[in-house]
């Protein structure tokens, strides 16, 4: 689950981490009042969206000559002049595609006198099995590029979960900053703090980018971007309470109610898989015949009828979807309820999209005797590539 900027900022500053004032707003009628509560000389006006890459993105609404998503504003009657013109718009960024992201928070913060920007991030490093920090003198930059074109100016330093961030680890990411003075002080503490944030909350990815040395050598978090393990919230209900269900696909909150594994994509072919792995093979090879899928659906190893109903439904929701590609391999999931449920499903939204269906696995023929008697207008397919060739040419002719 990601959250805001803002929100993010909250809850590392829980723990103690050195943020900057601000407001945030989801109104225009709390512009005056989020303006005012902040001293001024500089009010920083930034759009609140899941997607990063907000200060070079633009509006839609605005033309490419209008300014990026996070402004910098040095009186009140600017402040208020960017608010108006920013809420409400499509914000498009390289992270949104072209659809863009509506902008309906903003975050309103004090000004910082930066003397350097640099990048940190903590992560699960699935090579190492260790939560690690990722760190570099180069803030304020896309870090991919970073990687690609100066790889040695990236630091990696894993923490070992039994210890913890110790003083040698928070020394080591002080030296790769290159913090020096009250700076680094501030630094090492902080270190220590972010990872205790990013386990105690169980987050998936923390990104401070930039992480900056003001002026006066003091270190803050100027921006930040947190995920969390979706499987632990639970634990969390205070996190819960921060999702924002406007910045959802609504097929993927509707899945979310069924535990359904449902990434929207833009193709034309809808997916119905168990198992994520057998998933992208599906994926891949329906684009191996020239068409693409429409979605990612997992629907898990003990799905019930109701729940393969409801994956059927969240689907042919998608008005992209030209046709279906049901593909089971039954292990714990037994291919009878697999066809119960796309019976099920396809009366119910009364289907007029090609289905291909290919079952394997446990009670397999059960499963095909349920669809051969069903009346349904299917096309049965005896493996992956088969059913793969079938249902590009049905969609495509």
């Amino acid at each position: 689950m990601n959250i805001h900027e803002y929100q993010a900022k909250q809850v590392l500053k829980g723990f103690g981490a050195p943020v900057a004032n601000g407001v945030a707003l989801t109104s225009l009628d709390q512009a005056e009042a989020a303006v005012d509560a902040l001293p001024g000389p500089v009010w920083v006006v930034k759009s609140q969206i899941h997607a990063g890459g907000r200060g070079k993105g633009k509006f839609k609404e605005l033309g490419d000559d209008a300014k990026g998503g996070v402004r910098v504003s040095f009186s009140r009657e600017e402040a208020l002049a960017n608010i108006h013109e920013m809420f409400g718009k499509t914000l498009v960024t390289n992270q949104t595609g072209e659809s863009g992201k509506q902008v309906n928070r903003l975050y309103i913060e004090d000004g910082a006198d930066i003397d350097r920007e640099l990048y940190l991030s903590i992560l699960v490093d699935r090579e190492t099995g260790k939560v690690s920090f990722v760190v570099s003198t180069e803030g304020g930059m896309d870090i991919e590029t970073v990687a690609h074109d100066t790889p040695e100016k990236i630091t990696t330093i894993g923490i070992t979960a039994s210890t913890g961030c110790t003083d040698q680890d928070a020394a080591a990411l002080a030296d790769a900053l290159a913090l020096d003075g009250s700076a680094r002080d501030q630094g090492m503490a902080l270190f220590k703090t972010l990872y205790t944030a990013f386990t105690e909350k169980d987050m998936s990815l923390l990104e401070i980018n930039p992480l900056i040395v003001t002026t006066s050598n003091d270190v803050q978090v100027l921006d930040a971007k947190v995920s969390f393990d979706g499987n632990a919230l639970f634990r969390h209900p205070d996190i819960m309470e921060l999702r924002d269900l406007t910045e959802e696909d609504e097929k993927e909150i509707e899945a979310s109610k069924y535990d359904l594994a449902y990434i929207a994509l833009d193709g034309e072919i809808g997916c119905m898989v168990n198992g994520a792995g057998l998933a992208m093979a599906t994926m891949d090879i329906i684009k191996l015949y020239g068409a693409e899928p429409a979605n990612f659906l997992d629907v898990g190893g003990g799905a019930t009828t109701e729940k393969v109903t409801a994956a059927f439904k969240i689907i042919t929701a998608d008005d992209n979807v030209k046709g279906i590609l049901v593909n089971i391999f039954g292990g714990i999931m037994r291919c009878d309820v697999i066809a119960e449920g796309v019976v099920q499903a396809a009366k119910d939204v009364q289907l007029t999209v090609p289905l291909v269906v290919r079952l394997e696995g446990t009670r397999v023929e059960e499963g095909k005797a349920i669809l051969a008697e069903s009346g349904l207008n299917l096309i049965p397919a005896n493996d992956l590539d088969d059913a793969a060739q079938k249902i590009v040419k049905a969609v495509k002719g």
